[in-house]
């Protein structure tokens, strides 16, 4: 059988949602495969690098530029949700994202994006800047999304009454209030992508002035 690179990283993706990433190993995925484990490192030379492509293969080739008339803002708020629900489509995919690093492969996806950013009146390091800032926030934000799924079920598997799991707020009337609105992961992500972008167009907009 002959392997190739693609083939290799479909592999442990689907291995990946199967098992999680605590559970992905490389003999395991050879095993999947139905070759030695040494086969994988003529295309590979360690599983970091495999967890390093694996999440570019996860990304989206989708918007990589804005449609046409498309604002550079609009784009970057609806390519971010893609990349936020992209990993959460897989299991562990944020944990995933936080322990790789960037290939060759996103060089291209990144020079397309600062373009469109230096169009709009960016520096490209101040692009580089929010770029990298919006990644991150995707990350800790699908992060976050994945604990809450995991306290939900530790809950549930407790048979925790809502009384039994809520503490006590009445003599924090501020906290009252906001608890009134259940906290919805993806929602908090709306918020908090809009406002980052909302600071980027308004740094634009004072030095442009």
């Amino acid at each position: 059988m002959k392997l190739e690179r693609e083939a290799i990283v479909e592999a442990a993706i689907a291995l990946l949602d199967e098992v999680g990433l605590d559970g992905l190993s490389m003999r395991r995925l050879a095993k999947d495969l139905d070759v030695q484990a040494p086969a994988l490192y003529w295309h590979f030379k360690n599983k970091q690098e495999l967890l390093d492509h694996m999440l570019v293969a996860m990304g989206t080739e989708e918007l990589r530029v804005p449609r046409a008339g498309q604002a550079w803002d609009d784009w970057l708020i609806e390519r971010t949700r893609l990349l936020y629900h992209g990993l959460n489509k897989h299991r562990d995919g944020a944990r995933l994202a936080a322990r790789t690093r960037p290939t060759e492969d996103l060089y291209p996806r990144l020079e397309a994006m600062l373009e469109v950013l230096s169009a709009a009146g960016f520096t490209p390091q101040e692009g580089l800047r929010g770029l990298l800032a919006i990644s991150a926030y995707v990350t800790g934000s699908a992060l976050e999304r994945e604990g809450s799924r995991g306290r939900a079920a530790d809950a549930e598997r407790a048979e925790l009454a809502p009384e039994n799991g809520m503490p006590d707020l009445s003599q924090y009337p501020n906290l009252t209030a906001a608890a009134e609105v259940a906290p919805d992961p993806d929602a908090i992500f709306e918020y908090g992508l809009r406002a980052i972008v909302a600071g980027l167009r308004a740094e634009l907009e004072q030095r442009q002035r």
